[in-house]
C-alpha cells in the first residue's frame, strides 16, 4: 500500500528547497507526495499558483502528487494534516518567518518538529546535500534511539551510502551513569559497548548497508553540528535519555534543527503524545 509524505508548501524560495528534497525522498521511497498550503487570507489565488508551481517541480522530479489548500494558522494545520503519515517536510523558514529577526529556524518549522505525528524533516534554506554523502544517526544509548535507528538504516538503503552511527558522551553523561570513574580507557571501551548493543540485529535486516560506529568524549550538539556538512541527512529522536517525560522535542534534536547546515529528521518515539494531548 502507498504510503503518504507531506510538505508544506507557501510560495518562499525555502519552501520550494524542502519541496525539491520531499519529492526525491517521495520517489525512494515510492510515496505519493501531498502539497499542503496553508491560506491565511481570503484570497486562494495565491495559494492555487504555489501549489502548481510546486507541483510541477515535484511532477518533474517523478513524484506522484496529490494538492492540497486549507486555512488556519500554518503550524496547526500542518500538525493536523500529518495525522497517518509517514513523514512530513518543512522549510527551516517561511514567509511567515521572514520578519527580520534573522534566526535560523522559523516558529512553523519548529512547531512542526515538536508536535507532527510523524517524522518531521526540517530543510535548510540553504541546504544541497549531496546523494552520496552518508547518513549520520545520534545514538544515546538507550532504547529511547531505536526509533532513529531504524528509520536512519531505511535512509541509508534507500538512497544506496553508508550509515554512520554517532555515541557522544559528554561530562555530565559520565558523572551521571558512572559516578566516579578515574579510567577514562574503560569508561570509552564501556561506550563502544553501549553502541555496539544498540547495533545489534540491525545489520542482518540491513546488509546492504555499510555501518561506521563513532564514539566520542563531546557535547553531542557540537559533535553532530561539526560533521553535518558532510553528510545529506542527520536522524536524530525526538529525546533522549537525557529529556525529561514531557518534552516534547529534546535539546539535541532542538539545537540541531537550528544550526545543521543538512536536512534533519526528527523520529518521536512512538508511546509520546505530539500534541501534547
Amino acid at each position: 500500500m502507498a504510503t503518504t509524505h507531506l510538505v508544506g508548501i507557501d510560495g518562499s524560495e525555502t519552501a520550494l528547497n524542502a519541496l525539491t528534497w520531499a519529492a526525491h525522498d517521495a520517489v525512494l521511497h515510492e510515496a505519493t507526495l501531498h502539497l499542503i498550503s496553508v491560506a491565511t487570507q481570503p484570497d486562494l489565488a495565491r495559494n492555487t499558483r504555489w501549489l502548481q508551481q510546486a507541483q510541477q517541480i515535484a511532477t518533474d522530479a517523478g513524484a506522484n502528487t496529490e494538492t492540497r489548500i486549507t486555512r488556519g494558522k500554518p503550524a496547526t494545520e500542518l500538525i493536523e494534516a500529518s495525522t497517518g503519515a509517514e513523514r512530513i517536510t518543512v522549510g527551516n523558514r517561511g514567509l511567515a518567518d521572514n520578519t527580520g529577526t534573522h534566526l535560523p529556524l522559523g516558529s512553523t518549522a519548529e512547531t512542526v518538529a515538536m508536535r507532527a505525528h510523524c517524522p518531521a524533516a526540517v530543510i535548510p534554506s540553504t541546504s544541497r546535500p549531496d546523494p552520496t554523502a552518508p547518513v549520520i544517526v545520534g545514538v544515546d544509548g538507550s532504547a529511547l534511539s531505536d526509533p532513529a535507528l531504524r528509520t536512519a538504516f531505511d535512509e541509508a538503503s534507500a538512497r544506496g551510502v553508508g550509515l554512520i552511527a554517532v555515541h557522544v558522551y559528554s561530562d555530565t553523561a559520565v558523572d551521571e551513569v558512572w559516578g566516579q570513574i578515574e579510567d577514562w580507557y574503560e569508561l570509552r571501551q564501556r561506550e563502544e559497548e553501549v553502541l555496539a548493543e544498540r547495533l545489534a540485529g540491525w545489520h542482518e535486516q540491513y546488509p546492504d548497508v555499510s555501518v561506521q560506529r563513532v564514539v566520542e568524549r563531546d557535547r553531542p550538539v557540537r559533535y553532530l553540528a561539526n560533521h553535518a556538512a558532510t553528510a545529506q541527512l542527520i536522524v536524530v529522536g525526538s529525546r533522549g535519555r537525557g529529556g525529561m517525560t514531557g518534552m516534547l522535542l529534546g535539546s539535541t534534536s532542538r539545537a540541531l534543527l537550528h544550526i545543521a547546515p543538512c536536512p534533519v529528521l526528527v523520529v518521536r518515539l512512538q508511546h509520546e503524545s505530539p500534541a501534547g494531548q
